[in-house]
């Protein structure tokens, strides 16, 4: 019985499987070896903002100071970094509901001024996830004045 269309293409596919196996970069990491995060130094201050809802945060080594427009003055938490694969997590607990901040490399407009950030960030408290942009003090966003 002649093979049908989908499982010839199953065919071919698997008797080039071989030859594609060395056409990646020899630089490309295997997988489980994807190099960690280090485009912040630990050392580095980050600042995060987002719109709707309005909020900043100021991360200074094991310290994230959160504000919004109703706390002008913010709350301070303890935090740990975790650097990813893909980025910096920040995590710790704000009034009982576990805070996470995730910080990911990409151009980043807040949609209120003409400034491009060098990353993302994105928030969650408790189950309330809002998008925002990062800088730090060695990285800093470009366009406009400071915020």
């Amino acid at each position: 019985m002649p093979p049908t269309g989908r499982s010839l293409a199953t065919a071919l596919a698997l008797a080039l499987l071989p030859g594609l196996a060395g056409c990646g970069d020899a630089s490309d990491p295997e997988p489980g070896e994807v190099p960690v995060f280090g485009g912040i130094g630990e050392d580095e201050t980050i600042a995060a903002l987002g719109t709707e809802p309005f909020w900043n945060a100021r991360i200074e080594g094991a310290q994230l100071t959160y504000s919004t427009p109703d706390d002008i003055d913010g709350r301070a938490v303890t935090v740990s970094r975790f650097a990813g694969n893909g980025g910096l997590g920040i995590s710790g607990t704000l009034d009982g509901a576990p805070l996470q901040l995730a910080i990911t490399p990409g151009s980043c407009s807040d949609g209120m001024s003409d400034r491009t950030y060098p990353y993302t960030a994105t928030l969650a408290i408790g189950d309330v996830v809002s998008p925002g942009c990062a800088y730090t003090d060695g990285q800093a966003f470009s366009g406009g004045e400071g915020p």
